[in-house]
């Protein structure tokens, strides 16, 4: 063997135990390391107690803001019941009252609450455009209108337009009859 290519030989042990090994710890250092570790035990609870009641000091401040402004709320809705117009409307609307001289219709809704579930569709906010021949349909419901049967004659009895000889009593009359 060549003097010039010897290499240190490793160890079973491996590179990373190396640097373990060769630290030395004073006294101090240990002691340090002690009152340390002691600190981290004695302080962590009492740190997790302070988080506990930062956090529900925090729940508790958002708590009494919503009731503030639920008193705030009920002190409009008193003041409001100081109004004698608030009062008459909400007498109209909730007991269905009425004023001396007024007629008062109530609309109930006899539909069951699946077809008014199905009437409930959302309305579109976007403009939309019918393609349609507006003149034609005009021209349909004027016809329709006019070729309808009278109104006054329900059974129909009324001449048809299309005859004109039918409208004419003297035609219609037998030849020889009595008169």
């Amino acid at each position: 063997m060549s003097v010039g290519n010897r290499r240190p030989q490793r160890t079973a042990r491996g590179t990373g135990a190396g640097w373990l090994s060769s630290m030395r710890l004073s006294g101090f250092s240990v002691i340090m390391l002690g009152v340390l570790v002691l600190g981290v035990v004695v302080l962590a609870p009492t740190i997790a107690s302070f988080a506990e009641q930062r956090r529900e000091i925090a729940e508790l401040r958002a708590a009494v803001s919503a009731q503030e402004a639920d008193v705030q709320r009920l002190r409009d809705d008193r003041e409001r019941w100081n109004d004698q117009t608030y009062i008459i409307t909400q007498a109209r609307d909730r007991l269905y009252y009425v004023l001396p001289g007024e007629v008062s219709y109530l609309v109930i809704d006899d539909r069951t609450e699946a077809a008014k579930a199905e009437t409930g569709a959302e309305v579109s906010a976007e403009v939309t455009e019918t393609k349609g021949d507006w003149m034609r349909t005009l021209l349909g419901s004027v016809m329709t209108a006019g070729l309808a049967p009278d109104a006054s004659d329900p059974a129909g009895t009324a001449p048809d337009a299309a005859d004109p000889d039918a409208a004419d009593p003297a035609v219609t009359a037998p030849a020889g009859g009595a008169e």
